[in-house]
């Protein structure tokens, strides 16, 4: 029996090429589908002893018993049909397997990816031959994702559904994702010049990364901020740009660890007592510190592995400079010099207006006119 050789045989050996599936999956699945057509068309003929023949050259399947050929006459259209949809069925899954497995090579790295829909929950992205899922605990907060959103995103893992399919599960808030940015804008993290010891974030807010370097005259925070902040930047632009990123040299002494991981407040004071430390900063630069909602203590605690207690000190006021007092004193002199002359002027009798005591002449008065 010929089974539409130039619609399965010509045709699936190029998807094989094409997609990259074995072809001995290929027969294996027209096998299997054969079989099931031919119990369907057959279903008094159930034995075990049953087995579908390939030939890989001309498509041709025999239905063997026992190794005899009971191929039945006109096994035809309806045993085809079936065939058909059981192959395209494998094939998908062969196919999926296929990606599945060179995805697995690839958990750990970031790709690019475009969303094609979003249910509310997840967000489904296209990220080449497959479709992964972000899921809701795996987006930045406040991120839109919009159908056709082209974004950066890491591969995290590959997990089974509850019907046993595999799913490739991509992340845009895993700590790696921006590790593997700065590994792909710095060259010098590349290279093996500076290493990244740990990264830290609160997604769409802050992060914080340490970095480090054992060769001389290499300045790790510089190699990653770049000239002009222009590598940071990338990086930040990459993120949806709202997160700011802290570069921190990390350093083997603990308490200038922790002084650069609290960054950008200045630091007093620092006393560390097995895992836990004791901050000591002025009340101005508290703020600094704590962070919004406390961001910014609680990465610096993650970097650093220390549980941090920041105590609050007064301000101390700085004495003033000779010069400072001399400006001072002058309004004080000039104002003091003022007053005296207020004082002096009170105390003089002001002038009494001169009395007058010659009357003024009366004007004359007009005299009567003579009536005529």
């Amino acid at each position: 029996m010929s089974i539409v050789k130039s619609e399965f045989a010509l045709a699936l050996n190029q998807v094989a090429t094409e997609r990259g599936i074995s072809p001995d999956d290929v027969i294996s699945s027209i096998e299997a589908a054969i079989l099931a057509a031919y119990r369907k068309e057959i279903p008094e003929d159930q034995e075990d002893t049953l087995t579908i023949k390939v030939n890989k050259e001309t498509g041709e399947a025999k239905v063997l018993k026992d190794g005899k050929d009971i191929t039945p006459a006109g096994f035809g259209r309806i045993a085809a049909q079936t065939a058909k949809q059981v192959i395209l069925q494998k094939i998908r899954e062969v196919e999926k397997k296929t990606l599945i497995t060179h995805y697995k090579s690839q958990i750990g790295t970031v790709t690019q990816g475009r969303v094609i829909r979003y249910d509310g929950h997840n967000a489904f992205v296209d990220i080449g031959k497959v479709e992964a899922i972000l899921p809701k605990s795996e987006q930045i907060k406040n991120e839109k994702y919009s159908v056709n959103t082209t974004l950066i995103f890491y591969i995290k893992e590959i997990a089974e559904d509850k019907f046993g399919n595999s799913n490739i599960i991509i992340s845009r808030t895993a700590p790696q994702l921006i590790a593997e940015l700065f590994k792909k804008e710095v060259p010098e993290i590349g290279n093996g010049t500076v290493e990244i010891k740990k990264v830290v974030r609160e997604p769409g807010e802050r992060a914080k990364i340490a970095v480090f370097s054992s060769q001389g005259g290499v300045d790790p925070v510089g190699a990653c901020v770049g000239q002009k902040g222009v590598r940071v930047q990338t990086v930040t632009n990459e993120l949806g740009g709202e997160e700011k990123i802290d570069i921190i040299q990390w350093n083997k002494d603990d308490k200038l660890f922790l002084i650069a991981a609290l960054s950008p407040a200045k630091i007093n004071e620092v006393e560390t007592v097995e895992k836990k430390a004791k901050v000591t900063v002025e009340e101005t630069q508290a703020p600094l510190a704590i962070g919004k909602n406390g961001v910014n203590v609680n990465l610096a605690s993650a970097l650093t592995g220390y549980e941090i207690d920041i105590v609050q000190i007064p301000q101390e006021k700085k004495p003033e400079s000779p010069k400072a007092q001399q400006t001072k004193q002058i309004p004080a002199e000039a104002a003091s010099t003022q007053k005296e002359d207020s004082k002096s002027q009170k105390q003089q009798p002001s002038p009494k207006p001169q009395a007058q005591d010659q009357k003024q002449p009366a004007e004359p008065q007009p005299a009567d006119q003579p009536t005529t």
